[in-house]
Order: C-alpha cells, then structure tokens, then sequence
C-alpha cells in the first residue's frame, strides 16, 4: 500500500513512516522542505496523486488564535486534492477530549479540523491521543519561573510518541473508520505530581508549586484529557519511558 504522510518528518510523522516501510508498505514523508505547503496548497496535488492512503500530521504553528485559519486552509487543499486524485483514506491525530475544552482557542480549532474531514468527501480516520510524554519538558516551561514550577492538579495520561505512531501507522493501513479512535499511555497523574516525577528524573533542583490557575491546563475542567473506557491503552509508562 502506498502512503503520503503529510508532516512525515516530524515527531510521529518519521515514526509513522518507519513503521509503515518495516510493515511492507511504501510510505513517502512530505513536509513543507519537501516542497509541500498545506496552507497554500503548494505541492500538495502531486503528493497525494497515485497513493492509498494519506496520513496528516501537521499541526498549527501557533497555538493561539490563528489556528483555525490553519487548520481550515490546511484541510480543505488536503481533501479537495484528496478527492481528486481518489485517495480512499485520510486520516487525522488529534486530541483526546479536544471537544470538552472550548475555552482552548487551539482546542477549538482541532475540533474544527475534526469537523471539515467528517464533512469530507473522502473516507477517514481520526485517531485522538492523549499527551504526549516527550512534550512534558515543554509543559513546564510554560510556568517556570526561577527555582519553582506552578502547575495545576489537572489529570493528564502521558502516551508515549512511539505508541502513538504504531497505532496511527496501523489505522493507516486498515479500513477508514468513519468515526475517532482514542489511544492512551496507561497511568493517569495530576499535573503537579506529573512535574515532580520529570524534575526529579532529571535531577532538576526546581520545585512544583501546586497552583490549579496556572497555565494552559487550569483551564481543563475534570478529567476530560484521559481516555474513556473504550480507549486503546498503549503499553508505555511513564516512569519507565523517562528512566
């Protein structure tokens, strides 16, 4: 089966497409040094021409108020493109629970990009994940500040990007599901506890300070992040990946 994976030089995106050449398949990574541009539609004809199935991985420069430009420019070159060159599959990572946090300008906008590929005329997937354990380190710079680190006790259930990329890889290759997978790591921490396990693997002197106004997260209500009970479970945990 031959594959275009859209933003296949990224963090899942060149996992994605080593699992898929070590399952047999043809996987062709594109990305905008490729000479793909989403966003203006350069290039994105030709990369999608002649393939199965395509993978979109790409992801908003900015998390802000500009997403939804990006995500609907985005989408809508991919699918028209998609649709004329008969693609049968497209599938899309997004967010576990991206819906139940409109208070999330970028939030708002995946659940649009959601929306235009279920209102596509192409087939499609959308797998949904929950945060990745490599954007972490990330999440606490966000609220840093000298020798302490603010965090909310927000529940968060780390996956791990390997994980996430088998499961993407392996949805690819199968039937177009019509509807939303939801994968997971399989141990859910409250952010603070979450900071305080990375620091202490790093050996990082800085402090958590549990602050439920702090950052991107406090404004997550409940347990909306972690996976539901028909989730995939990804064997991964979390004190084993950072060990």
């Amino acid at each position: 089966m031959k594959c275009s994976v859209i933003g296949g030089t990224g963090l899942i995106g060149s996992r994605v497409v080593a699992y898929l050449d070590a399952a047999g398949h043809q996987a062709v990574p594109h990305s905008p040094a490729t000479g793909v541009d989403l966003v203006t539609g350069r290039g994105v004809e030709e990369a999608v021409t002649g393939v199965d199935v395509v993978v979109n991985l790409t992801d908003s420069p900015a998390y802000g108020e500009t997403s939804p430009a990006f995500f609907r420019s985005s989408m809508d070159h991919l699918l028209a493109a998609s649709a004329k060159a008969g693609v049968g599959h497209l599938v899309v990572l997004s967010v576990v629970g991206v819906d139940q946090v409109p208070e999330v300008d970028y939030y708002r906008a995946k659940v649009l990009q959601e929306d235009i590929l279920k209102a596509g005329p192409v087939p499609y997937s959308i797998v949904r994940a929950t945060q990745f354990m490599e954007f972490v380190d990330a999440i606490l710079s966000w609220t840093a500040d000298g020798d302490t680190v603010r965090l909310p006790r927000t529940p968060l259930q780390p996956i791990a990007a390997a994980d996430v990329s088998r499961v993407v890889a392996e949805v690819a290759v199968g039937a177009p599901l019509n509807g939303t997978l939801d994968i997971a790591g399989p141990d859910v921490y409250p952010l603070d506890e979450l900071g305080r396990l990375t620091l202490a693997a790093r050996s990082d002197g800085r402090s958590v300070v549990t602050d439920d106004s702090a950052g991107l997260y406090a404004l997550v209500h409940g347990d909306v992040l972690t996976a539901g009970a028909d989730a995939r479970i990804a064997p991964t945990h979390y004190t084993d990946w950072l060990s």
